[in-house]
Formats: structure tokens, sequence, C-alpha cells
């Protein structure tokens, strides 16, 4: 498999540039977990990055950017699925599509 060397900005990575491999399209993983154990013997703690696009002209393509919260990203993004928070449907408005029933 190949392998990109990729820097790491934020959070204790910060600075350091690790081979990360790549995929059948050239891309690294979009997020990159990185258990780190506790010294006392507990549950790891797990440093999650994101990938983003790196500036400039050169091979590297991207970089990886600390997300101290951890949490999951957007997810999948299809371009049929409309906007991505929707405004709350009116109860008393006429539905879309459907003529006002003037006759009653």
């Amino acid at each position: 498999m190949k392998s990109e060397d990729t820097p790491f900005e934020g959070g204790p990575m910060d600075g350091r540039v690790l081979p990360v491999l790549v995929g059948m399209t050239g891309h690294p993983p979009k997020t990159y977990r990185i258990p780190v154990p506790d010294p006392d013997g507990g549950p790891p703690t797990v440093l999650v990055y994101r990938r983003v696009p790196r500036g400039g002209l050169g091979f590297a393509r991207w970089k990886y950017a600390y997300d101290p919260e951890g949490g999951r990203g957007p997810g999948r993004r299809w371009p049929w699925s409309g906007p991505r928070t929707r405004p709350a449907a009116d109860p008393d408005a006429t539905p879309r599509g459907k003529p006002d029933d003037a006759d009653g």
C-alpha cells in the first residue's frame, strides 16, 4: 500500500509529520484516530484529527487538524439530500403542491 507523509496541526501531535496510508483514490482517511494509553490503566484517550485541504502547491494535498471535541463528522453529503437544516413546518400552512380548497 502507498503512504503519504501528512502533517498534523494542533493538539499533542502539532508539528509532526507521519506516513499515513492512502486509499485507492490517493486520499488519506477523513478521520485519523490516535489511541493514547492511560498511565493508570484506565480506558485510553483517543485523539481525533480531521483531514483538511492543505494550502500551497506540492505533492502532499492534505493535512490533519486537531478536533478537540472528537465528535462524528458531518457524514455523507448527497446532492439530492437538500439543505442540512430544514425550516420548521407550519401546521396551519397548506402543503406544497396542493391548492387551497376554497369551496369548502
